[in-house]
């Protein structure tokens, strides 16, 4: 079994949407994506600088995009059995799965990205991985604080999200065994502070028509398959606010005998987790257009 995964994050540089815009019809279909979303999604792709790109309005709706614009690359999808997202990158896997239209991914993410930086702006909170360790240790480090580990990414990563000089208080006493990293967010997203986001997201996602998936699909909520579009729908909604259990995912692929995942762009985080969690089963990071090559070999059984 081949599963696609849609990142919520990735190693998006400016000008890192340019080679895929060179593809017949993408440009196009990027404009599309602009106008649903309310973001110039081809400018913020191949002119808007890292801060830029970086604020969260911006960055959710582009990463969403760029999902999209590699996952219609594909050149035969039908072989791809089962689509999860990390995060934001959700979004995209409900629009994969026929969940939701690509119109409506795109509005709902790009409402959600100004949702999200509107909560982000009442507090002065944060995010920091945490590498290493042991997770029980870590998390009870966390409690202490009053952080909430916001993103449990499995292979020995754990982020954690809150008030900012707690987060301070986290790197300058951290658990035993473990490496802190402040990360360049807006927030503490994941955790109780985006609880304004989740209701407005609630408000504009209900009445959005959902299908249900084509595809196999799981929830970062607890790593569970989702059978039903209209509880998918709500899922999105909620994770807003809760954690992203990535480890659960994985741990759920490897139950049902994932035999290689593509990773589509931004690329590389996902992959790189997996290597570590679910060793031995070939990925694929889809970066630039020059990786379809390689993920449809895999999609095929071909080498690359």
């Amino acid at each position: 079994m081949i599963i696609a995964v849609f990142p919520g994050q990735g190693s998006q540089s400016p000008g890192f949407l340019a080679p895929w815009l060179e593809r017949d019809g993408a440009r196009e279909r990027l404009a599309e994506y602009s106008e649903w979303a309310d973001v110039d999604l081809v400018a913020a792709g191949t002119e808007w600088d890292a801060d830029q790109i970086r604020d969260t309005k911006v960055a959710q709706p582009l990463i969403v995009a760029a999902s999209l614009l590699s996952w219609n690359a594909l050149g035969d999808r039908a072989q791809v059995a089962g689509v999860a997202g990390h995060s934001v990158g959700e979004f995209a896997a409900a629009a994969a799965a026929g969940i939701l239209s690509e119109e409506d991914a795109l509005r709902l993410v790009g409402l959600r990205g100004r949702a999200m930086a509107d909560a982000a702006a009442a507090a002065e909170t944060g995010m920091s991985a945490v590498l290493g360790g042991d997770q029980d240790a870590v998390v009870a480090r966390l409690e202490e604080l009053d952080l909430t580990p916001a993103n449990y990414n499995g292979g020995g990563q754990l982020v954690a999200a809150g008030a900012l000089d707690a987060l301070q208080r986290l790197a300058a006493e951290p658990p035993a065994g473990t490496r802190v990293i402040a990360l360049q967010v807006a927030g503490a997203f994941h955790t109780r502070y985006m609880a304004p986001a989740v209701e407005a997201l609630r408000a504009a996602a209900a009445d959005v028509v959902t299908n249900d998936p084509e595809l196999r699909v799981w929830t970062n909520r607890d790593g569970s398959e989702v059978t039903s579009g209209a509880a998918f729908r709500d899922l999105l909604v909620d994770q807003v606010a809760s954690p992203v259990r990535w480890d659960l995912c994985m741990a759920s692929f490897a139950e049902s005998g994932v035999a290689g995942i593509i990773e589509l762009s931004p690329a590389g985080t996902l992959v790189g987790l997996a290597k570590r969690a679910l060793r031995g089963v070939p990925g694929v990071a889809v970066k630039t257009p020059d990786d379809l090559a390689s993920a449809d070999a895999l999609l095929t059984g071909a080498p690359a």
